[in-house]
């Protein structure tokens, strides 16, 4: 098989990783790829959002599955071009993609099939939204309606902070037509959890859970990232959690998303809000969350090649998925001023040491190399994951790799994972 990912951060690489183990693939392309993932697959400088583009580049090299790792490209309709012309695609199409590219299509969502959720309310003009704050007067949480690299979500936890994000993102229009509406809801507080699975539109089966780190200091403190770690899996989704999960959110979502005539084939990521043991649904996102992807993947046994073909083929419930035991974790290292403005092209130290560490893995998301070195090329660099026996074992092994590397203004949290032990018995 010859399979093309889309995409060039530490998700495709992982992605690209994880393919390229199968047996039943013979060459793995990436568009565009990066300098980390070209180790490993041959990379296409093609825009990823030139969808037609793309399309046409798939059929000539006879590409028997494409795999779409980032967002914007299936809210902009990919799947539904591939699906046009016959050509195999694993991912959300424009419609179903709605349930990430749009917050208030997804509320609406969840309230109309009794999912659970925060409280709130949809605003498209400043002025109404600020007299609600003043007149709520608590804590809440604002988003952009639309996508913005997981940075749209603002916790205000007074009046003030929550006038200030109402003019940010809509006069400002920090987040340009993102912000055209927001949504204003309660904030909840409790334990984060990431639950992703596989679904064809009717079976759904879960992955290992995983726990992400948003913001970009330790302790939660600053402003939300793209994410700055994840470790898989988290002791607070248990197994009875998890049957709560599939029963309240996964399934009734997969049922509502056929109802409404989006049917709903890819992956589908719930990042999920604990409140004494009780579920609410922050959001949806319909692909591999990043940095999730980089803690789940290395703990999939089974070949993820024929669950992808089962899910485009609409016969998932044929397929059955394989765990490893044990923990990994996920540590992001950053650009100084991420998530702000930071500076690309410093010098990367120490990366061939990883390469003779036992239970390392390394996944490029914004590097470049050039004349003999390895370079920053992003916000987030690099993500440095380590696999254990149990969480503390990949914690320690993780920050192990992540000692030998270094780059001018280097920054990562040093207590990824750590949030598990509030669970541990």
């Amino acid at each position: 098989m010859k399979i093309l990912v889309i995409g060039s951060g530490g998700r495709e690489h992982a992605l690209v990783w994880k393919i390229s183990m199968s047996p039943l693939v013979s060459k793995i392309y990436c568009l565009p790829g990066s300098a980390g993932i070209a180790e490993i697959a041959e990379c296409v400088h093609l825009d990823p959002l030139e969808i037609t583009q793309v399309a046409d580049w798939a059929a000539k090299h006879q590409i028997d599955l494409t795999v779409v790792g980032p967002e914007l490209p299936l809210t902009l309709g990919i799947v539904d071009e591939f699906q046009v012309r016959g050509l195999p695609i694993f991912g959300a199409t424009k419609k179903a993609a709605q349930i990430e590219g749009s917050k208030v299509f997804c509320k609406e969502l969840l309230h109309k099939y009794n999912i659970p959720t925060a409280d709130y309310r949809i605003f498209s003009a400043p002025q109404a939204a600020l007299n609600y704050v003043r007149r709520l007067s608590k804590a809440v949480v604002i988003k952009a309606d639309g996508l913005a690299a997981g940075k749209g979500v603002i916790v205000c936890k007074d009046t003030a902070s929550a006038e200030g994000a109402i003019a940010l993102i809509m006069e400002d229009q920090a987040f340009g037509a993102a912000g055209e509406r927001i949504i204003i809801e309660d904030c909840l507080v409790g334990d984060e959890a990431s639950f992703l699975v596989f679904t064809d539109g009717e079976t759904v089966l879960p992955m290992v859970s995983a726990q992400d780190h948003k913001t970009v200091y330790d302790g939660d403190q600053g402003p939300n990232t793209g994410g700055m770690g994840a470790y898989s899996p988290t002791p607070l989704v248990t197994p009875q959690l998890t049957e709560k999960i599939m029963q309240e959110v996964m399934l009734p979502a997969v049922e509502g998303m056929a109802q409404e005539g989006c049917p709903y084939r890819g992956v589908l990521y719930a990042g999920l809000m604990i409140v004494d043991g009780e579920l609410y649904v922050l959001e949806f996102n319909a692909r591999f969350g990043d940095p999730e992807t980089q803690a789940i993947l290395p703990l999939m046994d089974s070949d993820i090649v024929p669950v992808m073909q089962a899910v485009v083929d609409e016969r998932l419930a044929e397929v059955d998925i394989k765990w490893k035991p044990g923990a990994a974790v996920c540590v992001a290292l950053t650009s100084g001023g991420y998530p702000g403005s930071y500076q690309k092209g410093q010098i990367i130290q120490g990366l061939n040491k990883l390469q003779s560490m036992g239970d390392i893995l390394l996944f490029h998301a914004g590097t470049n190399y050039k004349n003999g070195s390895w370079l920053t090329n992003g916000g987030r660099v690099l993500g440095v994951v380590g696999y254990g026996l149990d969480i503390p074992a990949a914690i320690k092994r993780a920050y192990e790799g992540v000692s030998n590397v270094n780059f001018e203004h280097m920054h990562c949290r040093t207590d990824i994972g750590k949030k598990a032990f509030n669970y541990l018995a």
